[in-house]
């Protein structure tokens, strides 16, 4: 672990390790550039094997499963690689932005919005938490609605309104259930979905040789007819262009908010310093395994023109896994991965709802929403805050009318645009922060050797790409209201709030912090005192689990003799 410079404040920490007890670590106060951090309740519970399947959870979602035969379909299978490749690189580019910053001072409450009011704007920092809010809390509704949708792969004449009402118990449930208790249903919903995408990647390697009950090896026929690239809405190069634009914005999706979710989880997770950069490290093979291998598995395994693949089914119907193993003649298969994707489901709005709240939590904690929000009970739980954000959870009811489920599908397009958004953001938010550091002469104790060039290049692309959300909508006879409206809603929502409180509340602060004025100490030593401490356990243990080995091996022996 890296030190801090010995010229600043903090020089100090070494000497005072042992005289802060884990008491007055939730009793952390910060007062820096007018951005204050009251006294926090939450609890450090998320172990450090939960924080790393929760980070490999936040990177596979639902769209992985079915989301992508409509990007096959679009596309082909070469500019379905490509798209994903390209997105996979980009979004380490954010992970390793966030890391950097949350590794720094992972503080109860700790959010990209509290470190953008920290070290970049207040105003800014306002917009991106109350964005986190209701865009995770539609999200989490809109999760629970896909989760219904696959209840219906099996015939059953339940009223769907049922289901939502089932799913939405468990989901409230687990979130009003202590934090250790949430990271462990989210290690096994994780879990599930790992042994599940290793399940297909290896079953989509037995069927390209010919392993399948058919014996046909498909090998990259796929690639040959229909083709590794399509033309969309238009014909020739064009038409390709736009379909490698079209699947690289949808591709985004699939990625969405999982790099925020591993800095959400630090304020409540042991020793953050010591997990924050493995979860970083092991971040970009996961993109690999699951993401870009999981490319080449769907493009060789199931055919770009397979008419599933539009299906509005929702359900592992329109899954390319599923179509290749229908076409293969598995029967059985098909209802267990439609049970891995509604265990995925409903796993991602468990995640959403945990991280609206602690966006809440957060906004409560930096001044920006009532103070009520950020009162916790004895187990470190956030309660008020799981409530208000556990009022999205009925706008899934809309959709079992019709009308209101034309209101509920404007409630989402509010979150189109929300996970690029946040992507600028948190360029922005590292940028200022590496800025102070440099200004101020401060080593933090994650440094990644892409960045700061990552950062630029991620801002500038992601720029692009929010701007071409809705980009097929200006083509000829292509143009809706409805699709423009949704394409954009959220950008000036998004301004709305961050120049409404910049010119509310804001006036005289300035758009960006001084690098200088950049408060980079306060609430450090804590952190410093609690990461030693979390070590030195952490070596007792391991010590203590190295005795014990030395004295069964010791007795083993004895007992051979």
């Amino acid at each position: 672990m890296a030190g801090f410079d010995i010229s600043k404040p903090n020089d100090h920490v070494g000497k005072d390790v042992e005289k802060i007890g884990e008491s007055d670590l939730s009793k952390t106060t910060s007062v820096g550039n007018g951005y204050m951090q009251e006294p926090a309740g939450t609890k450090r519970r998320i172990k450090s094997r939960q924080a790393q399947m929760i980070a490999i959870g936040g990177s596979v979602g639902t769209s992985l499963f079915i989301a992508t035969g409509q990007a096959l379909a679009a596309g082909g299978p070469g500019f379905l690689l490509a798209s994903y490749c390209l997105m996979a690189v980009l979004v380490y580019g954010i992970v390793t932005a966030c890391i950097e910053v949350g590794a720094y001072l992972p503080l109860p409450g700790s959010s990209m919005a509290l470190f953008c009011g920290r070290y970049a704007s207040k105003s800014l920092s306002v917009a991106l938490g109350w964005l986190y809010v209701y865009s995770f809390g539609i999200i989490m509704a809109y999760e629970i609605t896909a989760a219904t949708i696959l209840i219906d792969y099996w015939p059953h004449d339940v009223n769907v309104a049922v289901w939502i009402t089932i799913i939405m118990i468990v989901v409230v449930a687990l979130n009003f259930c202590p934090v250790g208790v949430y990271a462990e249903a989210e290690f096994w919903f994780a879990g599930i979905k790992v042994v599940m995408i290793c399940g297909l990647l290896i079953l989509s390697l037995v069927l390209m040789l010919g392993g399948g009950p058919d014996h046909e090896r498909l090998g990259f026929r796929y690639w040959q007819d229909p083709g590794a690239t399509k033309e969309y809405i238009v014909h020739g190069a064009g038409g390709r262009l736009t379909a490698f634009i079209y699947l690289l914005i949808l591709s985004g999706f699939s990625f969405y908010f999982s790099p925020e979710l591993i800095v959400f989880t630090s304020g409540e997770m042991r020793n953050p310093r010591k997990n924050l950069p493995t979860a970083s490290r092991q971040f970009f093979w996961r993109l690999i395994l699951f993401y870009v291998l999981g490319a080449v598995a769907i493009g060789a395994t199931c055919n770009s023109n397979s008419s599933s693949l539009t299906t509005s089914s929702g359900n592992a119907n329109a899954s390319p896994w599923v179509i290749a193993i229908q076409n293969a003649g598995i029967s059985t298969l098909p209802s267990i991965i439609n049970s891995g994707i509604l265990t995925s489901a409903c796993s991602a709005a468990v995640s959403y709802l945990y991280m609206s709240s602690r966006s809440l939590y957060s906004l409560a904690v930096a001044g920006s929403a009532p103070a009520i929000f950020k009162t916790c009970n004895r187990h470190g739980l956030p309660y008020y805050a799981v409530l208000a954000s556990s009022c999205f959870a009925p706008l899934a009811y809309m959709t079992c009318n019709s009308e209101a489920g034309e209101v509920f599908n404007w409630f989402i397009s509010l979150t189109n645009t929300g996970g690029y958004t946040s992507w600028i953001c948190c360029c922005v938010t590292f940028l200022r922060f590496r800025k102070a550091c440099d200004a101020q002469g401060v080593v933090v104790p994650f440094r990644s050797r892409i960045q700061p060039w990552a950062a630029w290049i991620c801002m500038s692309i992601f720029t692009v790409l929010l701007l071409l959300n809705g980009f097929t909508n200006f083509y000829p006879g292509k143009f809706t209201v409805g699709g423009f409206v949704s394409a954009y809603l959220g950008i000036p929502v998004f301004l709305a709030i961050w120049l409404g409180h910049k010119f509310s509340f804001g006036r005289n602060d300035p758009w960006l912090i001084d690098p200088n004025t950049v408060d980079l100490t306060t609430g450090l030593l804590e952190i410093e005192a609690e990461s030693e401490r979390s070590t030195c356990q952490e070596s007792s243990q391991q010590n203590s689990h190295g005795s014990i080995t030395r004295r069964w091996k010791q007795l083993t022996s004895a007992f051979r003799k």
